[in-house]
């Protein structure tokens, strides 16, 4: 009886072992994301995404959020004007082109043939120069690029840049607050916008108050499934319609970035899809708007195996992150 007892003991002790490891493996396994949103579509003449420094001007109408007038406002002129001659001087070029090939084999950004290039010398901060207020797209933040580029700029020359990182449209808004003393940002028409109104200016040295010196792709994201056919339509606008057409779920940012500015365009004319919620609500099956960061609507769409349509550099960081955005 005793065998018999520390026989079944033994049984229950290795089954018992082994299925402890096998529940640790699955568990370790379910952990591991593996993204399964990958790019479908690229490098169509559609999808450029260019970026662009603008300087806020001192002497700008700055408004609150109700569009009451914004008196006293102190603008860091110096030190804008620091940031912005160091990311367009030879190394901050160099350093903004090479970023990430090391770790994801190809280039992240590339910089425009007619891009301003400052040879200006760039003063040490000071106390009263020491804080540079910058306002920008997630794009650039979530790629990485910022925290790569910024620790390099602040060690060598003694400044502090505070980043208020938001979608194109809510960053310019930020900069009419008077809360920003440069914006990087990647939305045409309202950059122009933005200097008709009076907030920027040109900076000493450049041609012109909008300073378009890089570059990336948008590209079309989805399921590796691909229901829509997406890969295989003759060019990005092709792709939207068969989206549409099959009302697959589609993210968007819906927060009226360069992004969401981009993708309006894309769909075609006949849906009347604009950044209005009305022009929308026939669509709420299958049009998601997130009203969120790059990051986050990546997320979202990876977990809804979504289409969406972002900047490269920001899907390949998510890539390399296994699914996790910081």
């Amino acid at each position: 009886m005793k065998k018999t007892l520390s026989l079944l003991l033994a049984l229950v002790m290795v089954f018992g072992l082994a299925a402890t490891t096998a529940f640790a493996d699955a568990a370790e396994e379910t952990d591991a994301l593996v993204v399964d949103t990958c790019i479908l579509k690229e490098a169509d003449d559609n999808m450029i995404n260019n970026y662009t420094l603008l300087a806020v001007n001192p002497e700008a109408p700055f408004v609150d959020a109700d569009g009451n007038a914004v008196e006293d406002v102190q603008l860091n002129t110096v030190g804008a004007a620091a940031l912005i001659n160091w990311l367009l001087s030879e190394e901050g070029e160099d350093l903004a082109a090479n970023f990430g090939f090391e770790e994801y084999g190809e280039y992240l950004f590339y910089l425009k043939e007619d891009r301003p290039v400052s040879e200006a010398e760039i003063p040490e901060a000071t106390e009263e120069t020491k804080l540079i207020r910058l306002s920008t797209t997630t794009s650039v933040n979530d790629s990485g690029l910022l925290g790569y580029l910024l620790p390099i700029f602040e060690e060598k020359y003694g400044y502090e840049v505070e980043v208020y990182s938001a979608g194109t449209g809510k960053s310019i808004a930020n900069a009419k607050m008077g809360n920003a003393d440069l914006i990087l940002v990647h939305a045409k028409k309202q950059e122009e916008a933005f200097v008709e109104d009076g907030f920027a200016y040109t900076l000493e040295g450049m041609e012109s108050e909008r300073m378009t010196y890089m570059y990336n792709y948008f590209v079309l994201c989805g399921p590796s499934a691909d229901p829509a056919g997406v890969k295989d339509a003759e060019d990005v606008l092709a792709a939207f319609k068969a989206i549409a057409d099959g009302k697959y779920t589609f993210v968007s940012r819906g927060d009226g970035s360069g992004t969401h500015t981009k993708e309006l365009s894309l769909w075609p004319e006949d849906l009347g899809i604009t950044a209005e919620a009305d022009s929308f609500k026939d669509y709420t099956d299958w049009y998601i708007s997130a009203n969120a960061g790059m990051g986050a609507c990546l997320v979202m769409a990876e977990e809804m195996g979504a289409y969406i349509l972002m900047d490269k550099a920001t899907f390949l960081t998510f890539v390399a992150n296994d699914g996790v955005m910081g």
